[in-house]
């Protein structure tokens, strides 16, 4: 049996406990607000205070539910100053939800960092689920869904956005990429070139008035985009590599001297044809091109 000494001291630890507040991890609609669980209406209601990635944004949603809970910012460029006063807020016995500006905190967003502190400081962490933009698009994809891997952003720096492709080269997992509106021609240029023209479904605005799913070969969709104004959050889901049967036992600088001699395609052309019909990277077929020079 515990001590008299042993069981006070058992109680005050208890009640310390019992006394820290929990961070609650609040998933919000990532377009249509609409989007959103009556338990994540009432958690953003009864907590003491909400983190939000922009406040003006969230301010929104709250107008919308008539939640008045006081806003704070905690973003990816204060995280590091504020993540630490929202954590003694919580040890003080407040309850804390956080919110990104869509979808659910944590996926390719700062939340990493407060949720990381909130663990090592044993603070209980209570999901609140939702929206998610990578599996709101996965879902209409019509890819395979049993298998994925989701890769976030890619590096803004091209020599890094290359380097990390070419280490996806052989997933044979779907792949799910996010990018942004003035970066997207870029990146659907470097997926094509080193993953090859695979089929693709590529999303924006999901949810939204002008909800948008471009699908069929990746060269087919960046012809698309190139002729749109590209506005809104990108979802770029990619098929995993697999054998293409066309591309076995075929000689591809034959295939090239073929299209150049009997379509009449000039080299630019003919790479870009060989690496669509064969199902292989382009850079590939350009080596090639390079040995039939010589």
């Amino acid at each position: 049996m515990l001590s008299f000494a042993k069981l006070r001291a058992h109680s005050r630890q208890r009640i310390q406990f019992m006394s820290i507040g929990i961070l609650y991890i609040v998933a919000t609609p990532i377009g249509n607000l609409e989007d959103i669980t009556l338990r994540a209406i009432r958690i953003l209601k009864e907590v003491d205070m909400i983190a939000a990635e922009d406040t003006r944004h969230s301010r929104k949603l709250l107008d919308r539910y008539e939640i008045a809970t006081p806003l704070t910012s905690y973003h990816d460029h204060n995280k590091e100053e504020k993540a630490p006063v929202l954590i003694d807020r919580l040890l003080d016995g407040k309850n804390v939800a956080l919110v990104s500006d869509a979808g659910t905190p944590g996926i390719s967003d700062p939340g990493y960092f407060l949720i990381n502190l909130a663990v090592s400081k044993d603070i209980v962490i209570v999901p609140i689920p939702g929206a998610t933009a990578a599996i709101t698009a996965l879902s209409i994809s019509g890819l395979p869904t049993d298998r994925f891997v989701f890769e976030g952003f890619l590096p803004s720096k091209q020599t890094a956005r290359v380097k990390r492709l070419k280490e996806l080269e052989k997933e044979e997992r779907t792949i799910i990429f996010y990018e942004a509106p003035h970066k997207i021609l870029k990146t659907m240029a470097a997926i094509i070139e080193v993953l090859g023209d695979r089929n693709a479904v590529v999303t924006r605005e999901l949810t939204k008035i002008h909800e948008e799913a471009l699908r069929g070969a990746l060269s087919d969709v960046l012809k698309q985009l190139e002729a749109k104004t590209t506005k809104g959050e990108f979802t770029i889901i990619v098929r995993g590599h697999k054998e293409d049967p066309r591309a076995q036992d075929i000689d591809a600088g034959e295939y090239l001297k073929n299209l150049m001699t009997h379509r009449g395609l000039s080299k630019k052309e003919a790479v870009a044809t060989a690496a669509k019909e064969l199902g292989l990277p382009k850079r590939d077929i350009y080596k090639e091109s390079l040995k039939l020079e010589k």
